[in-house]
């Protein structure tokens, strides 16, 4: 009965957060700078989102999307609690694609990968990219720099240009081409979640998860953003630590160092894909405390530094990088927006992103947290807790004002796991509640990615 009121009081202060974030702004007159001087709104702006209102009551995609709401309201949770787990794991992945590509091509064909053509994207950049050393790649970081970086490619580390150039190279560089291979590698993040929870012994809150990571709001992000790729990285990361975990278990050392290995070099990867990567080792430990055993720390911390050590051969130092691009990201328009606003106004925008019931497991997890005993509970309450100091370190640190909806990405899979642990009857009008908010998120607000 606890348990239950605190879901119900984690929903009602989402919705109530999400509603004044989103009014508080136009009621108040309060200019929180969503959108810089230079790409104004041609519509009112919506704050927290980056983004203004233009509703489209239809689109090419807006019939599948609703379709694939219903069916998945209907049949997803009896599916994955009767499939075989590689018939589930392949029909996550497929109903996923599904959900991706319908809620981005709402917009049309355009909706696929307009967003990465963007001057400020990575996609323009990597067509006209000299591959070669990264020297000189610190240089561009600061706005003053003549020849600066475009705003994505001069905030993240060059791991993610990185990828962009290779799509170029293999053929792959044309925006709607380098679109479908972003959804691709987001359809994949379901399967990445469900595997971790699967080798930490929580198969069974994995079945009930598994609709909800699928049919997530995130999809609206996920489809058009460079982000989702960081995502699709650290979760796979996480899902090969915790293979090798299990191979501790097991005892099955040769595994233990490959799981733990490819775990590090994804992790250390990740790093140059996002600097807030680093802030998935909440969710690292968690899979560490959850599989009960250190020993893959010593296949992933020599695989980890070996990626550190590349970039630095070929240019790039992490350590050196990242007061340049503090201090460039000061310069712009964050200096701009108020933290009095944005400290819980990213918190509304990570729920509507993830969705409003992850406010009511949360809320749940937090209350199911003293009682956990099992295995099968525990693991994904780390797990959860692991995302939520990741989230709460990020806002803290004020270097995330505002575009969290898809900066945050890497968080919310995490997050949605505890909506697998709410009561059954939750789950069902849950599940309902999360695509509608999606669908009307798609067709009421131009999101910008």
């Amino acid at each position: 009965m606890r348990t239950v009121r605190a879901a119900w009081i984690g929903l009602v202060v989402a919705g109530l957060l999400i509603a004044l974030a989103f009014a508080l702004p136009h009621l108040l007159d309060w200019n929180v700078h969503t959108r810089t001087r230079q790409s104004p709104a041609p519509a009112p702006v919506t704050p927290p989102l980056h983004g203004w209102w233009e509703p489209r009551w239809w689109g090419p995609g807006t019939l599948p999307a609703v379709v694939i709401a219903l069916l998945g309201w209907r049949h997803a949770a009896d599916l994955a609690a009767r499939l075989p787990w590689r018939r589930l794991l392949l029909t996550a992945y497929g109903v996923g694609a599904c959900w991706l590509v319908a809620l981005a091509s709402v917009d049309g064909a355009d909706g696929l990968g307009r967003v990465l053509g963007y001057s400020s994207e990575y996609l323009p950049t990597a067509r006209t990219f000299d591959l070669g050393t990264l020297d000189g790649f610190i240089d561009r970081i600061p706005v003053t720099a003549d020849d600066n970086w475009a705003i994505h490619v001069a905030g993240h580390p060059p791991g993610a240009l990185l990828f962009f150039v290779a799509l170029v190279r293999i053929g792959l560089g044309g925006d709607l081409a380098a679109g479908f291979v972003v959804i691709a590698i987001a359809a994949t993040i379901p399967l990445a979640v469900l595997t971790v929870l699967r080798a930490l012994d929580a198969e069974e809150i994995a079945r009930r998860a598994a609709p909800f990571l699928v049919l997530t709001p995130a999809a609206i992000f996920l489809a058009v953003s460079a982000d989702a790729v960081f995502t699709a990285v650290g979760c796979w990361a996480a899902a090969a630590l915790a293979l090798a975990t299990r191979a501790d278990r097991e005892r099955r050392r040769a595994a233990l160092a490959a799981w733990g290995a490819l775990s590090g070099l994804l992790f250390g990867y990740g790093m140059f894909l996002s600097y807030g990567f680093g802030l998935l080792g909440g969710v690292a430990l968690a899979v560490l405390l959850a599989g009960r055993s250190w020993r893959p720390v010593l296949a992933l911390i020599p695989a980890a530094l070996a990626v550190v050590l590349a970039f630095a051969v070929a240019g790039f130092a992490w350590w050196e990088a990242y007061p340049v691009l503090v201090d460039r990201y000061w310069a712009g328009i964050a200096s701009d927006r108020p933290a009095s606003y944005w400290w819980w106004g990213n918190l509304a925008a990570l729920l509507v992103s993830a969705g409003p019931l992850v406010g009511a497991g949360l809320a749940h997890t937090l209350a199911s947290a003293r009682t956990a005993d099992r295995t099968a509970d525990r693991a994904p309450l780390l797990l959860v807790a692991g995302a939520a100091l990741g989230v709460a370190a990020a806002d803290v640190s004020g270097m995330s004002r505002s575009e969290v909806e898809r900066i945050w990405l890497i968080f919310i899979p995490w997050l949605t796991v505890s909506l697998g642990l709410l009561p059954e009857g939750w789950r069902r009008w849950g599940l309902a509640l999360q695509v509608l908010s999606a669908i009307a998120v798609q067709q009421l607000l131009y999101t910008s990615w």
